[in-house]
């Protein structure tokens, strides 16, 4: 068969184009899988979508990647996070995070957690600039900046910002405040610490306030306490124990116009200090066991003169039947005799509140007002006292 021209130029043209189209597959297939490898060993960019680690888009090569977004059944594992990530269970982050981290369980962060943390039970990584929100635990290794939220317990190295948990927060230094259902500690604490129970710290540039104890080396502030404060230097404690290594202790005798005398045990700071005593009615035969409780200050104070004011409660009881109460606000100038022994004496402001006959008898005939209580047997009584007695020091 004779082929002619026309044909064999047509023929040689639909080679070349051939050869053109070959050569440019060959030469995007090449540039493609180059660009692929480039990506991978960049672990670039991606959306993550999975069920629990390997069984996910990114596969095996989870623990290298870094995603956008991130939404795994059970648990999802990454190695940077740069978006929000959800996980029914668990999210593992081998590095940083920038954005939120949602987890029905845990949250782990092997590095810096830029954004906000929640989980059902706990947060754990290295740093924090962000919220953590923990139904139990927020533990960060090392410094946060940022605010803690946790059910049961907060623990960070240097914070701030503030931890609030439902019975622990620790922290080595913290510059913000601490709010715990049970127990604050921190190494210093440059605002104040707000506990049930107890806070404990090293240095406070604020105050501390608890349920029951404080303890600390060196108080700027205040310190309030339902019962007990501990400290090398504190001028303002409130407590009905104060227990300053560099504030004042005093044991008194004392006797008020009911002829009721108390051995009483004062402890605090320069300025306030805490009131516990006990004592007897030498004026009832039934009712003669007497208690009481407050606090007071310093005022004027010199080397020979100060004055004492003091707000106590307290009772008179037979332990049966019947209750007294009494309320005082009293004002004792006190003269000292030396460094370790004081006099001192003055007018109180009394109300009384008492259902017995001893106690009724006890109300001065001369008073500023009178109640009788129409429900019940409890007669109520204001009315100007005094008392006095002899302080020693150490």
């Amino acid at each position: 068969m004779k082929i002619t021209p026309n044909e064999n130029n047509n023929f040689k043209a639909k080679t070349r184009f051939s050869l053109s189209f070959f050569k440019a597959i060959i030469l995007l297939a090449f540039l493609t899988s180059g660009y692929i490898g480039k990506a991978q060993q960049q672990n670039s960019t991606k959306v993550h979508v999975g069920l629990i680690y390997p069984i996910s888009s990114n596969g095996k090569h989870a623990v290298l990647d870094t995603n956008n977004l991130s939404i795994n059944l059970l648990a999802g594992v990454s190695s940077v996070e740069k978006g929000f990530a959800f996980a029914g269970v668990a999210n593992i982050v081998r590095n940083d995070t920038y954005g939120t981290q949602f987890a029905g369980f845990y949250n782990h962060i092997g590095q810096k957690a830029n954004g906000a943390l929640l989980a059902g039970f706990a947060n754990t990584y290295h740093e924090g600039d962000g919220a953590a929100f923990a139904g139990f635990a927020n533990i960060a290794h090392g410094n946060l900046r940022g605010v803690q939220f946790a059910g049961f317990t907060n623990v960070a190295m240097n914070v701030n910002g503030a931890q609030f948990a439902g019975f622990l927060n620790k922290s080595s230094n913290i510059k913000g405040p601490q709010m715990a259902g049970f127990m604050n500690i921190a190494k210093n604490a440059s605002s104040s610490q707000l506990a049930g129970f107890m806070n404990k710290a090293k240095d406070v540039k604020g105050s501390q306030f608890a349920g029951f104890i404080n303890i600390a080396r060196k108080v700027k502030g205040t310190q309030i306490a339902g019962f007990i404060n501990i400290a090398d230097s504190s001028d303002f404690p409130i407590g009905i124990l104060n227990f300053v290594k560099n504030g004042e202790k005093s044991i008194g005798l004392s006797a008020d116009e009911n002829q009721t005398t108390m051995l009483t045990f004062r402890s605090g700071g320069r300025t306030l200090y805490g009131i516990l005593g006990v004592g007897y009615n030498f004026k009832n035969e039934d009712e003669v066991y007497a208690f009481e409780a407050g606090f007071g200050a310093h005022f004027f104070q010199s080397s020979t003169f100060r004055l004492n004011v003091e707000l106590t409660g307290g009772s008179i009881e037979s332990f049966k039947e019947g209750e007294y109460f009494k309320t005082s606000f009293k004002l004792l100038p006190a003269l000292k005799l030396g460094k370790h022994l004081e006099i001192f004496g003055g007018p109180a402001l009394n109300f009384v509140s008492t259902n017995t006959i001893e106690g009724k008898a006890l109300n001065p005939k001369k008073h500023i007002e009178q109640w009788q209580n129409q429900r019940s047997d409890f007669q109520q009584t204001l009315y100007v006292g005094y008392g006095g007695g002899i302080n020693i020091i150490f």
